[in-house]
């Protein structure tokens, strides 16, 4: 599995906050992941040290100019040996199942952060293994998408979250919404914890939460259930909530 991660951004003072404090902050200081931003301009040839022009065609914005950008994936790719991401609304979703992939990647990640309205697209179709998106908006750039793939895959690491056993139960981790959560006080505000939480029973406390998490994923995000493999048991369960699937 690798931990690595490079970042070609405009901007890699933006990453100072996140990289230091939390689980990312301490799965680096600990070696477990280590991430290094490299900064696109010092691919630049010009005074100015340009990296965007006005795109071909008229509109609004500006492109990222291909020849700083292939100079630096080029650059990277023959130093690091990297799978090369590009972070653009165009790309295909990033979703648990690409972070468990690119946990067990053997390369290092080279996330490339588009910026302005988006980079030249013949270094998109070329010099790129895959576009990705984090979701169905749009951001000023690429560096919110990067930090989120390097901590949605981080986490997948062994050692980092402390107890592995903890990304196994969170939301995705099989296909559906993570199941409702409860810490002290007992009751809040009129409001009691369910009372199988107290049991101490593990077999009810582990159907409760499976029942819970489909009921979860039925109401927020139902076209998840396609993609999950369900029992007889859930699937009755679900069809007494009003499932057609």
């Amino acid at each position: 599995m690798s931990g690595t991660f490079h970042l070609l951004t405009l901007f890699p003072e933006f990453f100072a906050g996140p990289l230091s404090v939390s689980i990312l902050g301490r799965a680096i200081a600990t070696g477990r992941v280590a991430v290094t931003c490299h900064q696109l301009r010092d691919w630049t040839t010009d005074r100015h040290r340009t990296v965007d022009d006005y795109p071909f065609g008229g509109g609004t914005g500006m492109v990222l100019k291909p020849e700083p950008l292939a100079a630096a994936i080029r650059d990277l790719r023959a130093r690091f040996v990297p799978r090369v991401v590009l972070l653009t609304a165009a790309g295909r979703p990033f979703d648990q199942q690409v972070a468990r992939a690119y946990a067990l990647e053997a390369r290092p990640l080279l996330l490339v952060c588009g910026r302005y309205e988006g980079v030249d697209e013949r270094v998109a179709e070329q010099m790129v293994d895959e576009e990705l998106a984090v979701g169905d908006f749009v951001v000023t750039g690429g560096e919110i998408p990067a930090l989120a793939v390097v901590d949605a895959v981080s986490r997948l690491l062994p050692g980092v979250l402390g107890d592995d056993a903890s990304s196994a139960e969170e939301s995705f981790s099989d296909g559906l919404l993570e199941y409702p959560q409860y810490t002290r006080p007992r009751e809040f505000e009129g409001q009691e914890v369910p009372e199988v939480l107290l049991s101490g029973h593990h077999a009810r406390i582990v159907l409760w939460r499976r029942q819970e998490a489909l009921r979860r994923t039925l109401a927020r995000r139902p076209e998840l259930l396609a993609r999950v493999a369900l029992s007889v048991a859930d699937r009755a369960f679900l069809a007494e909530l009003g499932w057609a699937g």
